[in-house]
């Protein structure tokens, strides 16, 4: 076992060029490959930075190649020596040290390492499964691709910070340790040991804090804020998550708007080298709802949905007929020439099926007229007057779904989606950023008989659409905006309400007692009454951004260490049991689970 004693590292292995020819330097890091060429000894040392050839030769020192026999692949090492061009024709030209060579006239071998459960290779490691990874997370982390990500990262950070910090904004901290108030989720508690029976909450997001910082007169906030939610799990989301979240004083959308464009801008330029035209192009709710069957549509690629109900309203197709006078509509997309076969066309009614469809109607334009399963019971009006909607040519395929509304428009969004990907019809190496603004204040829950709000309780409503909230609340618009990338919602804000009266008429509106919006929110309505600017913010999802940005399939692939679709790390081995004395001092009794 050696120590590294008075070593220095000159610089990275991934820094050494030839500027460094003749130089003497030392450089340090594990080794990731090692070939023994009759004598001659070469090490592909790596580090943080990159790869270095690095060569022991038992004529510059008999002694350190002997010692070099002993290295294996991930083994910690310290040499010395000088840089020198590589023999011509064996040159790297991939590498950016792909010309020169450390002959090594000094060893220190600091650390050795079990054999490796997997490859490091480049087109090996992927072909590890992800639960293996995670539990060895410390050796992925060496890999080139999940380095990159995470170096990638902070960079997007670190431009993030410098932005809104040139911009006036403070990075101000909030409690991880709060008060639990409902957010849409379940909190994940905490135990007080101090106060027997009572518990914090982790937040899911810092969003009355934030508030209460504008009150205070700090009036550009902005924190890159871990927030927790106990929620099921998919690819694009985590327990544990972070998001960039800002807010603002005496502010109207278009500000918030504004920074959040030159925000992006500035982080696509500024890592990937691509421009952003500004401004970017916004869509209403209710138009995306309509056109793309998602508040969080994918702008890639056309294929939009369109309304057919009132050219079919006096349809002899029972199918059509029922769905319209039970208050339903007909909606369908132009698959242009899609090449579906007859089996894939199956396929699709199934995958609406699954979906919640009853059914799925598909029709061919052919130059003899509709091929359909339904062609005989439309008229030859009706099938005029549906190309015409649908700007249909020959060859074209529609697809039609008959049922209510916001069902129609979930089925038909989902299968543009998956057609869109299936069939590559937009390039998967661009970006395409839109806002969608004007929600709907409320929403009605089926399940629970009332109204809710579709962001959260503290969103300003339109001030042309104020009136309504006591005769018409479901047309009451809010003052409320999303940012979409690629079809994924990438953050989301709103102004917020200031004064409490309004507030108080919004509890009143889903449903929250005074008693019950005083106990959960008492110290956030008094604060309003001290004097609140009129402010708004927004919250970007980091991880998503960074997982889009990169072309990865999961947040996971961007993050340090993260935890399973079913929440835990495999390499910690949490969450885990603990011991009952531990459970006394909370005044918390274990109860399993029945078996």
């Amino acid at each position: 076992m050696e120590f590294l004693g008075n070593w220095k590292r000159t610089d990275y292995c991934g820094n050494i060029d030839e500027n460094w020819i003749d130089k003497e330097v030392t450089v340090m890091g594990w080794v990731f490959r090692r070939r023994d060429h009759g004598g001659v000894i070469f090490v592909d040392l790596r580090d943080r930075e990159g790869l270095l050839q690095i060569v022991f030769d038992p004529t510059i020192n008999a002694d350190v190649h002997q010692k070099a026999e002993k290295i294996r692949t991930e083994y910690v090492i310290a040499v010395r020596g000088v840089i020198r061009n590589r023999p011509a024709g064996t040159e790297n030209p991939n590498l950016r040290t792909g010309k020169v060579e450390l002959a090594v006239s000094e060893l220190k071998i600091l650390s050795e390492s079990l054999p490796m459960p997997f490859s490091l290779e480049e087109g090996e490691i992927e072909k590890v499964g992800e639960n293996i990874r995670l539990k060895y997370r410390y050796l992925d982390l060496r890999s080139e691709n999940l380095k990159n990500s995470i170096i990638f990262r902070h960079k997007i950070s670190s431009l993030i910070r410098n932005y809104l910090n040139n911009k006036g904004f403070i990075d101000i901290e909030t409690p991880f340790l709060t008060k639990s108030t409902p957010e849409g989720a379940r909190d994940f508690l905490v135990p007080s040991r101090l106060n027997p029976g009572c518990f914090f909450a982790l937040p899911q997001s810092p969003q009355l804090f934030k508030q209460i910082l504008m009150i205070g007169g700090l009036d550009k906030y902005y924190q890159i804020v871990r927030c927790f939610r106990d929620e099921d799990l998919r690819a694009d989301r985590q327990p544990e998550f972070t998001q960039v979240d800002i807010e603002m004083s005496f502010i109207s959308e278009e500000d918030i708007i504004s920074l959040i464009e030159g925000m992006m801008a500035e982080l696509f330029s500024g890592v990937l080298g691509l421009k952003i035209d500004l401004p970017l192009k916004r869509l209403t709710y209710k138009y995306a709802m309509e056109n793309y069957g998602t508040d969080a549509p994918d702008t890639r690629f056309d294929l939009t949905i369109k309304d057919i109900t009132g050219c079919l309203s006096n349809s002899q197709f029972k199918v059509f007929s029922d769905t319209i006078k039970s208050g339903g509509v007909i909606k369908g997309i132009n698959l242009k020439k899609l090449p579906l076969s007859r089996k894939e066309l199956d396929e699709l009614i199934e995958f609406a099926k699954d979906l919640g469809a009853k059914g799925l109607l598909w029709v061919k334009i052919q130059d003899d007229g509709w091929q359909s399963p339904a062609s005989k019971f439309i008229t030859d009006e009706e099938k005029r007057e549906v190309e015409k909607i649908f700007q249909t040519e020959n060859g074209d395929i529609i697809i039609f779904v008959a049922d209510k509304p916001k069902l129609a428009l979930f089925i038909l969004g989902k299968i543009r989606v998956m057609l869109g990907k299936k069939y590559r019809l937009y390039d998967e190496k661009t970006f395409n950023l839109v806002w969608v603004t004007d929600f709907p204040l409320f929403e009605y829950d089926e399940e629970e008989k009332r109204l809710v709000s579709v962001h959260h309780p503290f969103t300003m409503p339109k001030d042309e659409d104020i009136y309504l909230l006591e005769k018409d609340p479901l047309n009451v618009r809010a003052k409320a905006y999303d940012i979409v990338l690629n079809g994924n919602e990438i953050g989301g804000g709103s102004l917020r309400i200031y004064q409490p009266a309004l507030q108080k008429k919004i509890f009143e509106l889903i449903g929250l007692s005074d008693e019950d919006a005083e106990k959960k929110f008492g110290f956030f309505l008094e604060a309003l009454k001290f004097g609140a600017p009129p402010h708004g913010g927004i919250a970007l999802g980091l991880d998503r951004i960074i997982m889009l940005m990169l072309g990865k399939e999961s947040i996971r692939d961007v993050i340090a260490f993260p935890k399973t679709q079913k929440g835990t790390c495999l390499l910690t081995d949490a969450p885990s049991p603990v011991d009952d004395l531990q459970l006394r001092e909370l005044y918390i009794k274990r109860i399993l689970p029945k078996q």
